[in-house]
């Protein structure tokens, strides 16, 4: 009798190996940038090619909006969404009576916004439960392009940690129960352009960094139980980036990218290991970890990329120990992604690529406009060897990960997409404005 290594359940399923999910972080993409907050999945092997007619295994309306990378653990993919419940406070002025108070005349809403925190059948897109983290009146608007659920949620399998900023953070477990909550206070975003860093865990601590114009700083919370273990402020205005936390040098650091400088605290006690100034303002991209370097860069009235040391400690700004830099064509809102020595990113949130060498920071190619593409606010993704870079009028260009830019395919979906995609098994995952879609290659 031949004797087959796979699941029993999977073979019972058809060989089909989309239904063969994994318990492990390298199997799934439980964080906003996937299991080594890179953008690479090292398992996955999604599609290359497909339309609304052609490799969809399911697309779902999700009601509400919400801009924040669906999160997906074995056989479960979880998403967070804010809906405008309609239900109005007279105290308050509708929104077109009230007087200009920004830059961009965002005024704040009259009405009640449920929080909301979906899990959705993995192979079906059924919804299995639903939970209302709060239903409260956001106490400042949103830019257009931003909204009230853009930060991802996180998982480590057993527990799901979902943040809402000044609307609370929320631990439910993965069949929907809240194990805690916390409200962490309101932030005062400059020109109201909406929260936006999401949370990362690591070792059973979760850690919360708020850069804001009012008073900025950095948190860091018992993932069990949602106590505070330390606090810092933070010398900072508006920012957005997601930290990255790493084992290096005898500590675990956690790296914060913003426009005062990069910092390095210790993830035990809250203490700066080091920092190191020279980003530009309103910092969005995610720190990338190459061996013994951190890169950061900002793309916001400026441009600017550094590959910083994580052996240093103090201040290591302008410092000969800083690997390289780059001050042209660097990213305003997508993160870059990392794979395997090359750094892919755009420039500003257009359609121009740079790809260089992540250990000299040369130019390997570009910059060059790509593909059919508008606007880029999602994050590039990379598996199999290709690299995924979507648009926000539903064009995905996939390229060839290699050190010429060689495009594979140039896919469209009816929708607008502001969210990073998420890639597991045979899937991408891709959130759009109205719907949430699940694509899938053919099995072999």
């Amino acid at each position: 009798m031949k004797t087959f290594s796979i699941p029993i359940a999977c073979f019972i399923l058809s060989l089909s190996q989309s239904l063969c999910f994994g318990d492990s972080p390298e199997q799934n993409w439980h964080h906003w940038r996937g299991p080594d907050a890179t953008g690479v999945s090292r398992t996955a092997d999604p599609p290359v090619e497909w339309s609304e007619d052609k490799h969809v295994k399911w697309k779902v309306a999700i009601d509400g909006k919400g801009t924040s990378t669906p999160i997906i653990w074995n056989d479960k993919v979880f998403l967070l969404t804010a809906i405008d419940t309609g239900v109005k406070d007279t105290s308050i002025p509708d929104p077109e009576d009230q007087p200009k108070s920004n830059f961009f005349d965002i005024k704040r809403p009259n009405t009640e916004h449920a929080f909301v925190v979906l899990c959705l059948d993995r192979d079906s897109g059924k919804e299995l439960w639903r939970r209302t983290a709060i239903t409260k009146i956001p106490h400042e608007g949103a830019h257009n392009d931003n909204d009230f659920a853009s930060a991802s949620p996180t998982t480590d399998g057993n527990h799901l940690y979902c943040w809402f900023g000044s609307a609370g953070l929320y631990c439910y477990d993965l069949d929907g129960n809240k194990r805690w909550e916390r409200d962490l206070g309101e932030a005062k975003v400059g020109s109201s352009l909406g929260e936006g860093c999401s949370p990362v865990l690591h070792d059973g601590k979760l850690v919360i960094v708020r850069d804001h114009a009012g008073q900025s700083s950095i948190e860091v919370l018992d993932a069990t139980s949602g106590e505070t273990l330390w606090k810092r402020q933070r010398d900072e205005d508006n920012a957005w980036a997601t930290p990255r936390v790493i084992r290096h040098s005898g500590k675990t650091q956690v790296i914060t990218a913003a426009s005062g400088a990069v910092r390095s605290y210790d993830l035990d006690s809250g203490e700066t290991i080091w920092q190191c100034s020279g980003l530009t303002g309103n910092v969005t991209p995610c720190p990338v970890i190459d061996g013994d370097y951190v890169i950061c860069m900002s793309g916001y009235k400026g441009y600017a990329a550094m590959a910083i040391p994580l052996t240093e400690t103090g201040d290591i700004s302008g410092s000969e120990t800083i690997l390289w830099q780059r001050d042209r064509g660097t990213p305003y809102i997508p993160s870059p992604l990392l794979y395997d020595g090359l750094l892919y990113y755009n420039q500003s949130n257009q359609s121009i690529l740079t790809c260089v060498d992540s250990k000299t920071g040369e130019t390997v190619f570009g910059p060059e406009r790509i593909g059919q593409l508008s606007n880029i606010y999602a994050s590039p993704v990379g598996a199999s060897g290709r690299v995924y870079i979507t648009g926000r009028d539903g064009t995905t260009l996939v390229i060839q990960r290699s050190r010429t830019l060689t495009e594979l395919a140039t896919n469209r979906l009816d929708d607008r997409f502001d969210a990073s995609p998420a890639l597991a098994g045979k899937q991408l995952f891709l959130r759009g404005a109205e719907h949430l879609y699940c694509l899938e290659a053919d099995s072999n």
